[in-house]
């Protein structure tokens, strides 16, 4: 069974976008909006290529916002205030996810890349607020994102997480190599099925693989 292989398993740490909510709820083609009109307006190149840059910043650096702090002196607050006032009105809650939530054993968090802000609006939306015990923005790595090592590590120190006590649930692959390395249990929420060493599970049904873990 499941849930044998997660038995030791105290902290479960989760991402937010398209992991927590369906990816169908299309908040990044909200956000993609918003993400081009900025570096529009930041950096005076036009729509297209301002699309094209945030693509390659997230794909060298990790994310638009690495990659706009390496290169264009951004105000990284500014910033995420700005990508993430997007409407939401569309995000319901799901009462089988916060049922699978509510019934892990263990401490729970939400470790994103976007901010702490745009977390807690998320996670109202869904429902979710109350089943966390903590929630962590970019801004708490000092705006160093997943994939890097040091973002997982400024965030598990500040929270005392354990890696090898704990599991990882992303929507992106690559933000799950170093969980892996650093001895969590890993599963890919996608519903596309990737085949990687350092994805351990895949589930494309959060709720119903939580639930799971719980029987």
């Amino acid at each position: 069974m499941v849930a044998q292989q997660f038995s030791h398993v105290d902290t479960w740490v989760f991402d937010l976008d398209n992991t927590l909510y369906p990816p169908s709820a299309d908040l990044f083609g909200l956000m993609d909006a918003r993400f081009s009109a900025y570096v529009t307006r930041l950096t005076g190149v036009e729509k297209e290529r301002a699309l094209k840059l945030c693509a390659e910043y997230w794909h060298d650096y990790g994310s638009t916002l690495a990659g706009l702090i390496e290169h264009h002196d951004v105000d990284p607050y500014d910033f995420l205030a700005d990508v993430h006032d997007i409407d939401i009105s569309h995000l319901e809650p799901c009462e089988a996810l916060i049922a699978a939530v509510r019934a892990l054993p263990g401490r729970k968090v939400v470790y994103t890349n976007g901010s702490h802000n745009h977390a807690k609006r998320v996670l109202a939306a869904r429902g979710l607020s109350r089943q966390f015990d903590a929630v962590y923005g970019v801004e708490h790595a000092d705006f160093t994102p997943k994939p890097h090592h040091d973002a997982f590590a400024r965030i598990f120190a500040k929270d005392g997480i354990a890696a090898p006590s704990s599991a990882m649930f992303e929507d992106e692959e690559r933000n799950l190599k170093v969980p892996h390395a650093m001895g969590m249990k890993t599963v890919h929420v996608h519903p596309d099925r990737h085949e990687a060493d350092h994805i351990q599970h895949h589930t494309d049904d959060l709720a119903d693989f939580l639930s799971q873990l719980s029987r």
